[in-house]
């Protein structure tokens, strides 16, 4: 698994680690039911803080990307095949609202109208 991550970019570190994980999934790098590598290990190949890894997992968790068992680890959830392409858009969409000024409300107010 060869993910990367760049402090000079202005997305959180979570979340381009979350975004790791979401593109991995989409490459089939990541299957359902696949383990992810414990949260200290990851910080570790990535330089970072395991915390910040933590986070991306929690996050990813909450969307119903991830499934935390205990003695089991991190896994891929079986819901996570159809969530990780509109997760990996919103969260471009994110970085890029925001690059430009707007709030996370205002971008849902956007993606309303829209709909």
């Amino acid at each position: 698994m060869k993910w990367e991550i760049d402090p000079a970019d202005p997305a959180p570190l979570h979340t381009q680690i979350a975004g790791c994980v979401v593109h991995a999934l989409d490459d089939g790098d990541l299957a359902v039911g696949e383990r992810l590598p414990p949260a200290a290990e990851l910080a570790g190949v990535l330089g970072v803080n395991p915390n910040t890894v933590l986070h991306a997992y929690r996050r990813l968790r909450d969307q119903g990307v991830l499934e935390f068992r205990r003695g089991r680890g991190v896994r891929v959830s079986a819901e996570a095949v159809g969530r990780g392409r509109v997760l990996d858009a919103a969260t471009h969409l994110l970085a890029l609202g925001r690059s430009y000024g707007y709030s996370a409300a205002a971008l849902a107010e956007l993606v309303e109208e829209l709909a």
